[in-house]
C-alpha cells in the first residue's frame, strides 16, 4: 500500500502500462532485491508517519508537471493526517512519544532504587554494636524512669495508707494533722506566726481559684497574705484587691506595689519588698507562686516540719500538673515529671522549687548565708539560688510527702508558650552565683542533654527497623539487610521498657491524684480519665527532643524573654533589663498582662473560713 507522493522505484514519470513499472501485465513482478527496496523505503517512513501506510496506492503519471501536483497532494494528505500534538508526544508510535514515556517510570524506579539503598545502609548502621548499645541505653533509662516514679509512688501511698488508717480509728481530719488532740484551741494560739508572701503577674482563669485555696488556709496560728505586685496597672492588683475586701473581716491581707526591678528578675524583686513588709513577729516566711493551689492543712504541714527540726533551711513542694488537652501541657506535664521523683523522698532533697518556699524569716532579715545580697545582686531565678546558696553552705532542703499540688494549665496554652517556658527552664543554668554553682549546672546541663538525646535516638533507631521489616518483601536490598540485623528484637525490646515506664508513670499520677483528693476533701476533684496517654507518649519524645536545643540556644543566646521582660545575663547573673511589653500571656496559667482590666465575680465566703478556727468543723463546699 502506497500513499499519494511517495517516492517510486523504476522509471518515474512514466505511464503504468510502461514496461517498467511493476503494474505493467508486459513488465513481471519486483524481483526479491526490489521488494526489499519497498520494505525499507516502507519502514523510514513508518518511523515518520505511523498513518501514511495507511493509505490506498495511487497510479503514477506521466510528466513532471503531473509529479509535483502529486507530491503536493501527498504533504497536504500529509498534514492532514498528521496525529495531534498529544499523540505525537506519548503515542507508541512516536519516538519522542515514548521515550518520555518510559524517563518517568525509569525515574521512579531509580528513585525507589536509592531509597532502599538508604534504607538498607540506615538499618545496617543502626545494627552495629555502637548503634545496638545506644538502643539499649534508652531502654536503661526507660527503665530508670520506672523505678523512680516507681520509688516515689510508694513514698506518696504511705501517707494515703496512714491518712485513711487515721479515719478509721476516728480523726475525720487527718488531712490537716496526724494526731487530732494537735487542734485543740491552747495548741492552735501557741503556733509561731507565718508570714505568706506571693508576687502576682497577670490575672487568668486559675487564678481565682488558686488565691482561694491559699486565703482559705486552716492555719490555727497568726497568718498574714502578702501579695506583691509591680504596679496599679497589673490586672491582678485590681482582681486580689477585690478578693481581699470580700475576705476583710476573717482575713489579713494586703497587696503591696513593689515597683519596677533593676538588678534582679521582677519576681524576686516582688519577694524581697515582701519580706521588708512583712510583720515584725513573723516567724516563717513562705513564698508561694500564684498558680499553686493549696490544700487546707499545706501550711501547717510545713510549718510542723521546721518547728521539729530547725536546721532545715528551706522547706518545699512540687506541682502535680493538669494538662488541659494540647500537646505544649502534656510537654510540660511531662518535663516535671522525672523532677517529681526528687522531691518524694520524704524528707531530705537537693531539689528545690520556686513555687514553694518555706524559710526561717531571720535568715533574711539578718541575710545570713548571702541569701538577700545573692538574689538582689543580679539574681535570675529564686530556687536556683537558693539552692545554690544552700549546697554551699550545707544547709538542709526538705520536702514533706504531703506537699503535691495540682496545677491545673491554661486551656489555651499553645506549644510557643511551652516553648518559652522550656527557653525559661534552660535558661536558669546560665545564672550561677559562685565558681561551685557554675560547675554543678555545667554538669547538670551537659547531663540532661546527653540523656535527652539518648532516650530519643533509640526511637528513630527503631522506626528505622519497623519500616526496614515491612519493606523487605518488596525489595531485595532492604531483605538483606532486614535479614542480617537484630532490628525487630530491639524494636521488641524497647517496647516492652516504653510500655513499663509509661505504666509506672500513670501509676504515680494515680496516686498524687488521690492524694490531693484527700488532702482536699472540700475541694474540686482530680480525675484521671482526663488523661490523653498516646498524647502523654508523644510529649516525651517532643520535649527530650527539643531540650538539648533549648538549653544551647540559652547557652549562646544569654536573654530570654519571660512576660514582657528581657532579661540579660553577664557572669551567671542579671546585667540588663529590656521592658517589651510585647507579651500578652505569661506562664503556664495563661494570664492576661496588659489587656482588659478583669475583675473575679461577686460569689459568697467559703463556709469554713466564716467560722472561728477554734470550733474546727467540717468546711462546707466553696464555689469554684
Amino acid at each position: 500500500m502506497w500513499s499519494r507522493g511517495q517516492k517510486h522505484f523504476g522509471n518515474q514519470g512514466r505511464g503504468p502500462n510502461h514496461k517498467g513499472h511493476p503494474g505493467s501485465p508486459n513488465q513481471p513482478s519486483p524481483s526479491p532485491s526490489h521488494m526489499e527496496s519497498w520494505t525499507a523505503r516502507i519502514q523510514i517512513s513508518h518511523e515518520t508517519l505511523e498513518l501514511r501506510f495507511l493509505l490506498p496506492p495511487l497510479s503514477h503519471r506521466s510528466g513532471r508537471l503531473g509529479q509535483a501536483r502529486r507530491g503536493e497532494r501527498s504533504r497536504e494528505r500529509a498534514r492532514t493526517l498528521t496525529p495531534p500534538p498529544l499523540f505525537r508526544r506519548f503515542g507508541k508510535g512516536t519516538r519522542r512519544g515514548s521515550e518520555e514515556g518510559t524517563r518517568r517510570p525509569r525515574a521512579m524506579a531509580a528513585m525507589e532504587a536509592a531509597a532502599d539503598a538508604m534504607l538498607a545502609a540506615a538499618s545496617r548502621a543502626f545494627s552495629s554494636a555502637f548503634a545496638i548499645a545506644v538502643q539499649i541505653q534508652g531502654c536503661g533509662i526507660c527503665l530508670v524512669l520506672a523505678l523512680g516514679w516507681a520509688a516515689a509512688s510508694i513514698v506518696r501511698k504511705r501517707v494515703i495508707v496512714n491518712m485513711r488508717r487515721k479515719q478509721v480509728d476516728g480523726n475525720s481530719f487527718a488531712f490537716l494533722c496526724d494526731d487530732i488532740d494537735e487542734l485543740e484551741h491552747s495548741i492552735q494560739e501557741s503556733l509561731p506566726r507565718v508570714s505568706v508572701i506571693m508576687p502576682l503577674k497577670g490575672f487568668g482563669e486559675h487564678n481565682l481559684q488558686n488565691w482561694r485555696t491559699q486565703i482559705t488556709s486552716l492555719y490555727g496560728g497568726p497568718l498574714e497574705f502578702l501579695f506583691v505586685v509591680e504596679s496599679k496597672d497589673d490586672p491582678a492588683y485590681h482582681a486580689v484587691s477585690r478578693l481581699i475586701a470580700e475576705y476583710k473581716d476573717n482575713l489579713e491581707a494586703k497587696v503591696i506595689v513593689a515597683g519596677f526591678s533593676t538588678t534582679c528578675s521582677q519576681k524576686i524583686h516582688n519577694q524581697l519588698v515582701g519580706v521588708e513588709k512583712m510583720h515584725k513577729d513573723t516567724k516563717y516566711v513562705l513564698f508561694l507562686d500564684d498558680d499553686v493551689r493549696l490544700h487546707p492543712g499545706t501550711i501547717g504541714a510545713l510549718t510542723k516540719e521546721m518547728e521539729k527540726n530547725p536546721e532545715i533551711f528551706i522547706q518545699t513542694g512540687y506541682p502535680l500538673d493538669l494538662p488541659s488537652g494540647s500537646l505544649g501541657s502534656y510537654c510540660i506535664y511531662e518535663y516535671h515529671m522525672p523532677c517529681s521523683m526528687g522531691f518524694a523522698t520524704g524528707g531530705k532533697t537537693f531539689f528545690l522549687w520556686g513555687g514553694c518556699m518555706m524559710m526561717h524569716a531571720d535568715d533574711f532579715r539578718e541575710d545570713r548565708y548571702g541569701v538577700v545580697s545573692g538574689l538582689r545582686d543580679g539574681g535570675y531565678s529564686d530556687d536556683m539560688t537558693l539552692a545554690a546558696i544552700a549546697g554551699q553552705h550545707k544547709r538542709l532542703i526538705s520536702s514533706p510527702p504531703v506537699a503535691v499540688f495540682p496545677h491545673p494549665l491554661a486551656s489555651d496554652l499553645s506549644f510557643s508558650r511551652y516553648w518559652n517556658y522550656l527557653r525559661k527552664q534552660t535558661f536558669v543554668l546560665e545564672s550561677y552565683v559562685s565558681k561551685v554553682n557554675w560547675m554543678m549546672n555545667r554538669a547538670l546541663f551537659t547531663t540532661h542533654c546527653y540523656l535527652s538525646w539518648g532516650f530519643v535516638w533509640p526511637y528513630i533507631m527503631a522506626l528505622v527497623h519497623v519500616l526496614t521489616a515491612l519493606r523487605a518483601p518488596y525489595s531485595k536490598i532492604v531483605k538483606e539487610a532486614s535479614d542480617s540485623s537484630w532490628g525487630l528484637y530491639l524494636v521488641g525490646l524497647l517496647f516492652i521498657c516504653t510500655l513499663i515506664e509509661l505504666v509506672s508513670m500513670w501509676n504515680l499520677t494515680k496516686v498524687e491524684i488521690q492524694l490531693c483528693n484527700m488532702l482536699s476533701p472540700e475541694g474540686p476533684k482530680v480525675s484521671l480519665d482526663s488523661y490523653n496517654w498516646g498524647l502523654v507518649f508523644i510529649a516525651v519524645l517532643v520535649d527530650n527532643f527539643l531540650y538539648p536545643i533549648s538549653a544551647f540556644r540559652s547557652h549562646f543566646s544569654q536573654s530570654i524573654n519571660w512576660s514582657g521582660i528581657r532579661y540579660y545575663l553577664r557572669d551567671g547573673k542579671i546585667s540588663k533589663i529590656e521592658r517589651e511589653n510585647s507579651s500578652k500571656y505569661t506562664d503556664l496559667g495563661g494570664k492576661h498582662l496588659y489587656g482588659k482590666r478583669t475583675y473575679p465575680p461577686n460569689k459568697s465566703l467559703l463556709g469554713y473560713l466564716s467560722r472561728t478556727l477554734a470550733q474546727w468543723h467540717q468546711p462546707k463546699k466553696y464555689d469554684v
